[in-house]
């Protein structure tokens, strides 16, 4: 059986911590769909993409195979796991009973000197949007989200969130870029900034609700505003 071709992925350089940085371009693109449900890659292929050796590679997909990402394949690698329709349908409900109403609460806490902070994580998203960089999208797409949610000061809830949106697939990504509609989705984030920085709670709220909607609809391949 010849070996699965890996598709180009970033490399993740000389970072003090490499198996987080390993670790999280993986799970950036199991969720974005660059590495497919279903199919098993090797350490060895990963680490030649990623210019790393295999043992970083193993060391992160085991922290994957804990939260469900992937499945290990004794002597051939790991196989990136795959969601029902269901499933995502069941995330995105969960996502919006928590995620909605944190943002809401949070609005009144978040200190004014924080807001251009805030906004340069917002642009990352759409820098990565304009540059058609998928992994890079959800990875600043999941630092801006946790970071607005770690003013609840939850840590349990920001943990759940986390496992949350590391299940969701977002495999209709691609087209969406092609399309020209990424974008403006990505804008979404600076629009939720708006409404924070206005002291507007409801219509964070509301953004947050609308976000989401993308994420299980349009994103994940399905209707916009499925769930």
């Amino acid at each position: 059986m010849s070996p699965v071709p890996v598709p180009d992925l970033p490399g993740v350089g000389r970072r003090e911590n490499l198996r987080d940085r390993i670790r999280d371009a993986l799970r950036a693109a199991i969720i974005s769909g660059k590495l497919q449900p279903g199919v098993v890659y090797s350490a060895p292929a990963l680490g030649a993409q990623l210019g790393v050796s295999p043992t970083p590679v193993r060391e992160a997909m085991l922290d994957l195979v804990k939260a469900g990402l992937v499945v290990p394949q004794p002597n051939k690698g790991f196989r990136i796991t795959e969601m029902s329709e269901e499933d995502l349908d069941n995330l995105a409900a969960v996502r919006l009973l928590i995620e909605p109403p944190t943002v809401r609460d949070v609005v009144a806490v978040i200190p004014k000197e924080d807001i251009p902070e805030l906004r340069t994580l917002a642009q990352a998203i759409v820098d990565a949007a304009e540059c058609g960089d998928l992994v890079g999208y959800i990875e600043a797409d999941h630092v801006f989200h946790l970071t607005l949610l770690g003013y609840s000061r939850n840590r349990f809830l920001v943990d759940v969130v986390t496992d949350l949106r590391s299940q969701t697939r977002l495999l209709g990504l691609t087209p969406l870029l092609e399309s020209g509609r990424l974008g403006r989705s990505a804008a979404e984030h600076h629009e939720l900034l708006d409404f924070i920085e206005a002291r507007d709670p409801s219509g964070a709220e509301l953004l947050m609700h609308r976000h989401i909607g993308h994420v299980r609809g349009l994103w994940a391949g399905g209707a916009e505003g499925a769930p």
